[in-house]
C-alpha cells in the first residue's frame, strides 16, 4: 500500500531558498527556481534530515527531464557526448511535483533503500 503525501505531511512552508516539508517520519528541503510552480518540479536538490540526526542529499529528476536534459545534451557535447545521463546522487521518479517526491522518500524510507538513494551528508552528534 503506498502512503499518500497528505497523509504524511504535517506542514509546508517555503524558508528563504528553500521548500521545507516536515513531515511524522523526517524533514525535506526542496530548492526549486523562485518561480517554478511546485506542482511541476522535475529538476531539484533536496536535503532530507531524520530523527536520528543525520542528513542526506540528492537531486531529484523526472523521466521526463532526463529525456529533456539528453536530448539538449546532445547538442551540446555535455556528459561526453556519448548518449548517457549520470549525475552524482541522482534519483529519477515518474512524475513530477514536491508532493509526489515526498511520497517517494517516504516510500524509499519504509522499504530500506533511501541509503542507497540519497547521499549522507552528517551522521548525528
Amino acid at each position: 500500500m503506498t502512503t499518500t503525501t497528505s497523509e504524511l505531511q504535517t506542514a509546508a512552508r517555503w524558508d528563504g531558498s528553500y521548500y521545507r516539508v516536515l513531515t511524522e517520519r523526517f524533514e525535506a528541503l526542496f530548492l526549486p527556481s523562485p518561480d517554478e510552480v511546485l506542482d511541476e518540479v522535475c529538476n531539484v536538490d533536496a536535503e532530507v534530515h531524520l530523527p536520528d540526526g543525520s542528513q542526506w542529499s540528492a537531486t531529484i529528476f523526472t523521466l521526463a527531464e532526463v529525456d529533456r536534459l539528453m536530448g539538449k545534451w546532445e547538442g551540446t557535447g555535455e556528459a561526453a557526448g556519448v548518449g548517457c545521463f549520470w549525475c552524482s546522487d541522482g534519483l529519477i521518479v515518474r512524475d513530477p511535483g514536491i508532493e509526489g517526491m515526498v511520497g517517494v522518500i517516504a516510500e524509499l524510507l519504509a522499504s530500506g533503500e533511501f541509503d542507497g538513494a540519497f547521499h549522507r551528508l552528517s551522521d548525528p552528534e
